[in-house]
């Protein structure tokens, strides 16, 4: 009955892997699409291969997931895929809404819920929680606002005597690699927090003596994104890529590349942010560069709602998963 939980428990892992990536192929190429750099299809294989070579860069994110969020011995199988059922559902419930939410704070808020549910508040580590994750899911989108802006700022600084049309034609060639470098940050990030989670499970089963990443554990996350991402997540692609602001070629580089750079660091020091909060405060901050009302205030205010409501929603229904599944 153990064994078949964590066989459960790793096959749902992968399926959340799965929908994480399609949910999240917007923050890859949603701007390299509205730009027209790239048709669709071809922007979301350049971004699934890359995904798989980024998740591949590290493994710091996902020993935060799996160590520093609640305290690993109160941690079962029955939390992990309370966790991960929690996540999946409110990745599919913002998918078809079309709103961008973060699919790492849906899991997180998932595995804190299911652990409350089993254990107790005692369970969560504060100091992990407060440093790993909500200080960093106030900060980064404003660090990816603040960076967003003034790479544009600069940008127009620099080209300002410049012809648009000669500008523009220069960064359809430039956008190309920003938006690479973006695919490849998003791997290196949103990848390993499924490792987290599987690994996790591994412990938890006592198949691990210590909280080390398995090769076949990073091989099948970064396979399962990739494909994920190859699906396209189409209505999330439209919000970001043209609802929030019209983009030209100059604004998507200014934007990947700003986000790209957030979350690379973040992915070097450990930390989960959410790749779908840092680019789009960066789209916003580069469309700011245009004036207040260039901004479509509804649709932000809408994507912002949903940032607020992931962690504590997700918390909620993975307590009421654990305590109605016979887990």
């Amino acid at each position: 009955m153990v064994l078949t939980l964590l066989i459960l428990v790793i096959v749902t892992a992968l399926i959340f892997e799965y929908i994480n990536g399609f949910h999240d192929s917007a923050n890859a190429i949603a701007t390299v699409v509205s730009t027209k750099v790239l048709t669709a299809r071809t922007a979301i294989m350049y971004a699934g291969v890359l995904n798989i070579f980024g998740a591949f860069l590290g493994t710091h994110v996902a020993s935060t997931v799996g160590k520093g969020i609640v305290a690993t011995d109160c941690v079962t199988q029955g939390v992990i895929l309370c966790a991960l059922l929690s996540a999946i559902i409110w990745n599919l419930i913002t998918w078809y809404y079309g709103i961008p939410s973060s699919s790492s704070h849906a899991l997180i808020g998932g595995l804190i819920g299911a652990a409350v549910s089993k254990a107790g508040f005692s369970v969560v580590q504060i100091e992990g929680v407060t440093k790993k994750v909500l200080l960093p899911m106030i900060v980064s989108p404003l660090i990816g606002f603040v960076i967003g802006f003034f790479c544009m700022v600069t940008i127009l600084w620099v080209c300002a005597r410049a012809n648009p049309n000669t500008v523009n034609k220069y960064f359809k060639k430039m956008q190309l690699v920003s938006s690479g470098i973006m695919a490849l940050s998003h791997g290196s990030n949103d990848a390993q927090k499924t490792m987290g989670i599987i690994t996790l499970a591994l412990v938890s089963y006592h198949t691990l003596p210590t909280f080390e990443v398995p090769y076949w554990v990073i091989l099948g996350c970064a396979l399962t994104m990739g494909m994920g991402t190859m699906a396209g997540g189409w209505r999330i692609i439209r919000t970001m890529g043209s609802k929030m602001i019209k983009l030209k070629p100059v604004h998507g580089f200014a934007a990947e590349t700003s986000a790209a750079a957030v979350i690379l660091s973040a992915s070097y020091f450990g930390i989960p942010v959410s790749t779908t909060h840092v680019i789009s405060t960066s789209i916003m901050g580069v469309g700011s560069t245009r004036g207040i009302h260039a901004l479509k205030w509804g649709i932000v205010g809408n994507i912002v709602v949903a940032w607020f409501l992931t962690i504590p929603v997700c918390m909620v229904i993975a307590a009421v998963f654990y305590r109605i599944l016979p887990v």
